[in-house]
């Protein structure tokens, strides 16, 4: 491990959160607001009305140049020549060994410049990567540090920002993004991905902007009683969308065919390690990501061994809760792909107790 990973980080918005009374603690090398008021109420909040993520500690590359692209589809299994500007293309950055570098996403700012949005833990790893595949020289810039990150979720958040902004935030459509002037501030980059499935948006703007800006969004949410979020909330409102988290459900080990991304891995261009995945496509993986819920009484957490109903194991929990809006215990996690067909019965192990699951479609949660 380097030094520099070992030293906690802090997002711009730190001494807010403090002041605020959030929990943070250490996440992906920052020091992070887990939660304000408790997990379970800022879900809702999300799930009901809107809440503020920070999410500074993501990193964003720039590349540029007429071999930007090059770049981007030698070492991402989307296609990003499909893009056009304004466009963003969920990906992944398949290694060489079948695994996983990272998930990330691709955006087309304009003709020859993208920018690249990648998970905190993986910055220095992922910067790396596309440095060891640069075979043009391509023109890259880490602006991580100078990028502060927000994240608005909620059915409400489209009305609340609206009156920060003349950009008409109903035409940025999902997975679409415009730069505009946002609460007084020129050039702030609007985009709608969100991972919560409550809709709403992602504000990417200068750090020295941040105070501002959170403290314009506050005050323009305030008759709607908007509310500060966590990323104890984040998780549970991801896993209840059926989204992966690199760390858990996808890592350097995992193929994006074992966990369900066939979808974002394009076969009609090359890239880093096809043959290979082409070929585990073909032929079915032997194991499979899947959702699952518990029949029987318990919490599935991460890392709990699923087993047959012998006992024997035959994976393990990749991401596990009580879904606050269902109310049901929850999961995901790799089993061998005989298990995989919806409604197969599977058991997890809590504390030594095989307690039944069956595994079910994703979503869970479906609005």
């Amino acid at each position: 491990m380097s030094d520099s990973a070992t030293i906690i980080k802090k997002t711009p918005f730190f001494e807010i959160h403090k002041a605020l009374g959030a929990k943070i603690l250490p996440f992906a090398g920052y020091e992070m607001p887990i939660t304000y008021a408790g997990v379970i109420a800022e879900h809702e909040a999300v799930r009901k009305n809107a809440g503020v993520f920070d999410v500074s500690h993501m990193g964003e590359f720039i590349l540029r140049g007429p071999n930007a692209l090059d770049l981007i589809q030698k070492t991402t299994s989307n296609d990003a020549s499909k893009l056009t500007d304004g466009k963003i293309q969920y990906s992944c950055f398949p290694n060489l060994d079948g695994g996983i570098v990272d998930d990330l996403l691709v955006y087309r700012i304009k003709e020859d410049q993208y920018m690249l949005v990648v998970n905190a833990s993986n910055i220095e790893k992922d910067w790396n990567w596309l440095k060891q595949n640069d075979d043009w020289n391509v023109d890259m810039e880490d602006i991580s540090e100078k990028t502060a990150l927000l994240a608005v979720q909620g059915p409400n958040a489209a009305a609340i920002l609206q009156k920060l902004t003349d950009v008409n935030l109903s035409e940025i459509t999902y997975y679409t993004f415009t730069k505009g002037t946002f609460a007084g501030e020129s050039n702030v980059l609007i985009s709608a991905t969100g991972y919560t499935g409550a809709g709403g948006f992602e504000i990417y703007f200068d750090v020295a902007k941040a105070d501002k800006i959170w403290n314009a969004i506050f005050e323009a949410g305030k008759a709607e009683n908007i509310q500060p979020v966590g990323l104890a909330c984040r998780d549970t409102l991801r896993l209840e969308m059926g989204f992966c988290l690199y760390g858990n459900d996808i890592n350097d080990t995992t193929s994006p065919i074992e966990a369900g991304l066939g979808w974002i891995t394009k076969f009609s261009k090359d890239f880093n390690n096809k043959a290979n995945l082409e070929l585990q496509k073909q032929n079915g993986p032997t194991k499979k990501l899947v959702g699952f819920q518990l029949v029987d009484k318990g919490i599935p957490r991460h890392d709990y061994e699923i087993c047959d109903a012998q006992g024997n194991n035959i994976g393990i929990v990749t991401s596990g809760t009580m879904s606050p809006s269902l109310q049901i215990p929850i999961g995901m996690g790799y089993v061998p792909s005989g298990y995989s067909a919806l409604d197969s019965e599977i058991y997890v192990k809590v504390r030594e107790k095989l307690l039944k699951a069956k595994v079910v479609k994703l979503p869970f949660y479906k609005g």
